[in-house]
């Protein structure tokens, strides 16, 4: 597999992923297909992007025929499918939006494989990335693991159960050689700041308020993106063809004591006086279909392929905050739309 194509590689764990292929493997031509919507920012990829085995695509998964023609054009031989809405706000105010993207993007991008791919299956891959919320939410107690029954609970979580249903259709079916992860809440450094730890910190520094939701008692797994992106890696290369994995961080974390600790290591490097910044905690109404709990089972990922998770949370989020911290100008691009000058610039007019 050396035409690999990633989709999303704008994105926050896309571009995570796209740079540890193209570092890691530069005998491999990686493709990095994104349609730039609003959380991708080829800001993010700065310091891959003059590498001569890497290749940016500006295109949207929808279109069939323009993701036929990179098939053609690169002779795509494996995909890394990352695209997708992935904000559970966004999808409650717009399902249609996660529809067409999560489920007919994933079918375009499935079509274009197999009708490219035809019958010469042998060193072809189609993986695909998915989330840990389609299955729903737990009690006080358990795991979810590559068993667990489908139960999504908002617009999101059933766009990417129903994505995750089509291409494990597509193996039964065509025989098109697949495999799954489904991960639990990432962060860490170029994360759109919509979600929450990057949110969290960012009003920190300008004081605004903190939302919480409900009372803050929801319970989250978190892991690091550069640790899904070495599972990604690993999956890509020893996963099992039909296999699902799941990845999580074994760092199961309420919101309110999420936010404390958010609260507690951005004062310390600001040189606040620590719990300056917890009065800026402001509990909102709770969000339509909250799930409680996640909480994910890596067993299989970590004995079949050696992997598990390499820092501590508090560890990481001291990492994430020094970066956020010292990147105060890539918020700004990001939110501000200045990046899309920066595209423009760098591919519109070549």
């Amino acid at each position: 597999m050396n035409n690999i194509l990633i989709t999303g590689g704008a994105g926050f764990i896309g571009s995570h992923v796209v740079r540890l292929f193209v570092n890691n493997y530069p005998k491999k031509k990686i493709i990095n297909l994104d349609a730039l919507t609003y959380a991708g920012n080829l800001e993010s990829l700065k310091d891959i992007e003059s590498k001569s085995n890497y290749t940016f695509v500006k295109a949207d998964i929808c279109d069939f025929d323009a993701i036929d023609a990179v098939f053609k054009e690169y002779k795509i031989d494996s995909v890394i499918h990352l695209a997708a809405e992935s904000h559970v706000d966004r999808s409650i105010k717009d399902p249609l939006s996660f529809a067409r993207t999560n489920v007919m993007g994933t079918l375009s991008l499935l079509q274009a494989a197999k009708t490219n791919w035809n019958n010469n299956l042998s060193d072809k891959l189609f993986y695909h990335i998915s989330t840990d919320e389609v299955y729903g939410s737990l009690g006080d107690d358990g795991f979810f693991t590559e068993k667990t029954s489908y139960d999504p609970h908002s617009p999101y979580s059933a766009s990417k159960a129903s994505s995750d249903h089509f291409v494990r259709s597509f193996h039964d079916t065509y025989n098109l050689p697949i495999v799954i992860s489904n991960c639990s809440n990432n962060y860490g450094s170029y994360q759109f700041p919509e979600k929450l730890i990057p949110l969290f910190i960012n009003n920190i520094c300008t004081n605004k308020e903190l939302p919480v939701y409900g009372e803050g008692k929801n319970v989250r797994d978190w892991l690091f993106v550069e640790d899904h992106a070495r599972a990604i890696d690993l999956i890509f290369h020893q996963g099992k063809v039909g296999e699902t994995y799941n990845i999580g961080g074994f760092n199961e974390w309420k919101n309110i004591d999420l936010v404390k600790v958010l609260i507690k290591t951005v004062d310390k490097l600001l040189g606040n006086t620590e719990g300056t910044s917890e009065k800026l905690i402001t509990f909102v109404k709770d969000r339509a279909g909250h799930d409680y709990r996640y909480a994910i089972d890596s067993t299989k990922l970590k004995d079949e392929l050696g992997w598990e998770p390499s820092l501590q949370f508090e560890e990481g989020i001291e990492k994430t905050v020094k970066w956020y911290l010292s990147n105060q100008d890539w918020i700004k691009n990001v939110t501000s739309g200045d990046y899309l000058e920066y595209y423009k610039e760098m591919y519109e007019n070549k």
